[in-house]
């Protein structure tokens, strides 16, 4: 779908959250954390507006990410993941992302927040965190990668403030026990255009799963192809100008004890051209301990997990966000995993 058709008008089964008092401090707060928690109730996915993040940046971010995948396949692969170890940083080629077990119709860059050598998480090798890879071929790359980040992660605080005067709990809920020092991952995707022919519904860009952490922010271009799973089925959620798409996390589902749900999300690439995605996950601290949150309205466990994609519980798990993850990503990339876990 293209700019011109994905309007706000033609989008009303996801709704759109000016969340401009939450970036700014300005104007009604607890109505937009209203507006939030009718969303995370009905579907876990929201749009949102008046976010403050610069669109010069935006379409320098798109437009960098766009001539990199646009090179050969051997001058992609100098940015390999396994040049980064334990960082779990850099290019991954068509087909080496997984599932469910099945390989997704898309490559990718891996990105997080960029730590030195000198980092004690570096030094201790602890996973997931150290430097990026950058191309050295494509000038304003990493600064345009680092800018967005940064102002994704300003972001990401902003709305979680929101989620938490959603659960009638205090805006720096999460910030205090969880978020001070988040763990930042962020990926740039390219999806070939699907192929057609007998076998063409069978192929996933991405196929049904949940989202690991609390929070994440999508950045799409304008191909289309995300779907979202409702309650009464799948539904598109098409590009509109000026919005990120917003959706939760299992860790949100397990603190809320299943009341905010994480909503299964797929991608098939029907446009007949490339296209490109920007998730930015904005998860809780590596080391984080994640619990139930201790509220009256929230003490009744809701566990969907005989009808989730995966048939598994995030309310049995127990440990840090850490643990969890780790578990989830090697089965993302089997081949690389003994080089993190």
């Amino acid at each position: 779908m293209n700019h011109a058709k994905a309007t706000e008008e033609s989008v009303s089964t996801l709704p759109i959250i000016d969340v401009h008092p939450l970036v700014t401090g300005a104007g009604d707060r607890n109505a937009v954390a209203a507006e939030i928690r009718r969303a995370c109730l009905d579907t876990g996915f929201f749009y949102i507006k008046g976010h403050g993040v610069d669109e010069a940046l935006q379409e320098r971010l798109e437009r960098l990410s766009r001539q990199f995948f646009e090179q050969d396949l051997e001058t992609k692969l100098e940015l390999r993941m396994e040049r980064a170890g334990r960082a779990w940083r850099g290019y991954f080629p068509v087909g080496d992302e997984l599932t469910s077990g099945k390989p997704d119709l898309k490559e990718g860059l891996y990105f997080g927040a960029e730590l030195g050598p000198d980092d004690p998480r570096v030094r201790a090798g602890v996973p997931l965190h150290g430097a990026n890879l950058f191309p050295n071929n494509l000038p304003g790359f990493r600064e345009t990668v680092l800018a967005y980040m940064a102002a994704m992660t300003q972001l990401g605080h902003a709305l979680m403030e929101g989620i938490a005067l959603s659960l009638g709990l205090e805006g720096s809920y999460f910030a205090d026990r969880y978020t001070a020092d988040p763990l930042i991952l962020f990926r740039i995707f390219h999806y070939p255009p699907q192929p057609s022919g007998p076998d063409a519904s069978s192929v996933w860009g991405v196929g049904e799963h949940t989202d690991y952490g609390l929070l994440t922010i999508l950045k799409q271009d304008d191909a289309g192809g995300l779907e979202v799973k409702s309650k009464s089925g799948w539904i598109g959620a098409p590009p509109i100008p000026g919005t990120f798409v917003c959706n939760i996390g299992d860790m949100l589902d397990r603190m809320t004890g299943g009341h905010y749900k994480s909503t299964p999300h797929r991608v098939r690439n029907l446009s007949g051209r490339s296209r490109l995605s920007f998730p930015f996950f904005f998860d809780p601290n590596f080391n984080a301990e994640v619990k139930r949150i201790e509220s009256p309205e929230l003490e009744e466990v809701v566990d969907d997990w005989e009808t989730r994609w995966d048939r598994s519980s995030v309310h049995a798990f127990s440990g840090t966000y850490g643990e969890y993850l780790l578990n989830k990503v090697g089965k993302v990339f089997p081949a690389l995993k003994q080089t993190v876990i």
